[in-house]
């Protein structure tokens, strides 16, 4: 019996529930979307979702998003509409729950980059579809899933690794927190004062952790947050929409570049990722970034993979 026919036989719980962050889900859940990433990836071309339409809807502009969920949709023999959210009426004055439920009317599904995550629940609220988030402003998890899937392929195991995150506590660190709990590793947070993680978010992290046997670390100093890790991750300083904070950001963040010397305090074999687009020469190094430890052109490829995995499980059975 091959993957697809174990999660026929075993039901899918995924099937029409939106994703709008991991706190939502098992680890069970997490391990089969893991598996069947993995066997999209191996077996890229499909029909499973031949005659399926994605809606698209951005508030904010994107690369890998836009991209990922378009070419993976046509790989499996269905349709993305991208809809910005400039171009159609959402963006004149109708109503999130007005466009919700004329969108149900005409896709199987809805991802939404936004600037705001109680626009994606009212969404996710109105929508008599999978609400996907593409990305909000406290959590990001199609990256996180991307981002586990990687370690697992480059690492062949995820739990009792080392994990370090460091720079803004920001959407990416939320969901990377979580899942990282969830699947039974070590996540340590290294930010600068006054730019740590969501409290009630890490404490969440912190109480899942503890169900998996995994745990969630704040440690202010990068270099001690590093020593014994198998991965480094970090992300841009200042994200979209944060420009006006740049000058400041810039300093509040000197010290947390990850650079080859806080690459080296890392164990020998440590992996860097990125979820893109880097700021060569603030948040990371151009020789971190194109070293042979760095990972994130395959991180950044498996955001199609596990954006597929997600699709088949929420409209594809």
């Amino acid at each position: 019996m091959n993957l697809i026919e174990q999660i026929h036989s075993t039901g899918n719980s995924m099937q029409g529930k939106h994703v709008l962050t991991w706190l939502d889900y098992t680890q069970s859940e997490i391990s089969r979307l893991l598996a069947q990433a993995q066997y999209v990836k191996e077996n890229p071309y499909t029909q499973s979702l031949k005659g399926k339409n994605l809606g698209m809807i951005f508030e904010k502009s994107s690369t890998r998003t836009r991209v990922s969920f378009e070419v993976g949709m046509v790989q499996m023999g269905g349709h993305a509409l991208y809809l910005n959210s400039r171009d159609i009426q959402i963006g004149r004055g109708e109503t999130i729950a007005d466009t919700a439920q004329v969108l149900s009317g005409y896709v199987d599904a809805l991802m939404f980059r936004t600037t705001s995550h109680e626009k994606l629940k009212e969404l996710a609220e109105h929508a008599s579809v999978p609400v996907i988030n593409g990305l909000c402003d406290i959590y990001h998890p199609c990256q996180a899933l991307a981002d586990i899937f990687t370690i697992l392929e480059l690492k062949g195991r995820l739990e009792g690794l080392k994990i370090v995150y460091i720079g803004d506590g920001n959407n990416v660190a939320h969901s990377l927190m979580i899942l990282s709990a969830m699947m039974g590793m070590e996540v340590v947070i290294s930010t600068p004062e006054g730019y740590e993680p969501d409290g009630e978010i890490t404490g969440k992290a912190q109480a899942i952790a503890k169900t998996y046997g995994g745990a969630v670390l704040l440690e202010a100093d990068p270099k001690k947050a590093v020593e014994g890790a198998d991965v480094i991750y970090t992300d841009v300083w200042t994200s979209m929409g944060q420009e006006s904070e740049t000058s400041v950001r810039l300093k509040a963040f000197n010290g947390y570049q990850v650079n080859q010397s806080l690459l080296e305090a890392a164990e020998a074999d440590a992996v860097f990722l990125h979820c893109l687009p880097a700021h060569r020469g603030e948040e990371v190094t151009a020789e971190v970034i194109d070293g042979k430890q760095s990972a994130v052109f395959q991180q950044a490829e498996n955001r199609m993979h596990v954006q597929k995995a997600i699709l088949q499980a929420t409209i594809g059975w």
